[in-house]
C-alpha cells in the first residue's frame, strides 16, 4: 500500500497517514513520501471495514459495540471542532470518525496503557475514532496536517486490500519494485 501511494502520487502534494488496523499502527508521511514516524493507535472496538449507515447522527450512548468500527478507505482529512470544542483531525466527518490525542477521561478503559502495550490485542476500544499518543499528535500530526489537511488511508480488517483500494492493482505498472 505504501509503495503504491508513493508510486502513484495518490496523495498529490499533501501529507498522508497509513493506518494498519490489524497491527494497530499509524505511519506518518511528508508529501514526498518521507516517513516521519510510526506510532501505535487505538481504534474502534468493532471489527469491520464499513461504518454503520447513520452512525454519525447517533449519540455515543446509542452506538452498539458492533457499530463501533473504524472504516477502511481513503479519506481527505482536515482539522475542525468536535463536541466540547476540541480540535480534531476529521477523517470521516459524516460518520463522526476523527483522529485525535488519546482520551483519558474514563480511567477504567486504560487507554494510555493500551497504547503502550507490546501487542495490538488490546487496542480496540474506541467508538470508531483513531487515538494516538498526545505528544505524537501535538508534535507530528497537528503541524503537518494543520494548514491544508492531508490524506488518511485506513487498511481493512476483513476485506481484501484490492476491494477497498482497487487502484493498488496498478502497482506493477507504476514501476515500483515492491508492494506492501
Amino acid at each position: 500500500m505504501i509503495a503504491w501511494i508513493a508510486a502513484a502520487h495518490d496523495n498529490g502534494s499533501l501529507p498522508y497517514i497509513v493506518i494498519d488496523k490489524q497491527a494497530a499502527s499509524l505511519f506518518l508521511f511528508k508529501p514526498d513520501g518521507t516517513l516521519l514516524g510510526q506510532t501505535p493507535v487505538l481504534i474502534g472496538m468493532g471489527i469491520g471495514d464499513d461504518s454503520t449507515p447513520g452512525v454519525g447522527a447517533k449519540s455515543l450512548a446509542q452506538i452498539g459495540p458492533a457499530e463501533r468500527t473504524t472504516p477502511a478507505g481513503r479519506f481527505f482529512a482536515r482539522f475542525g471542532r468536535a463536541f466540547g470544542h476540541e480540535r480534531v483531525l476529521w477523517v470521516d466527518y459524516a460518520d463522526s470518525v476523527a483522529l485525535h490525542a488519546v482520551i483519558t477521561t474514563n480511567k477504567k478503559e486504560h487507554r494510555v496503557a493500551r497504547l503502550l502495550s507490546p501487542t495490538p490485542d488490546d487496542n480496540r476500544i474506541s467508538f470508531g475514532c483513531i487515538n494516538v499518543g498526545t505528544s505524537f499528535y501535538a508534535r507530528r500530526v497537528s503541524p503537518l496536517f494543520g494548514k491544508a489537511g492531508g490524506v488518511v488511508y485506513i487498511l481493512p480488517d476483513t476485506k481484501p486490500l484490492e476491494e477497498v483500494f482497487p487502484r493498488v492493482r496498478l502497482l506493477p505498472y507504476l514501476g515500483a519494485e515492491h508492494s506492501k
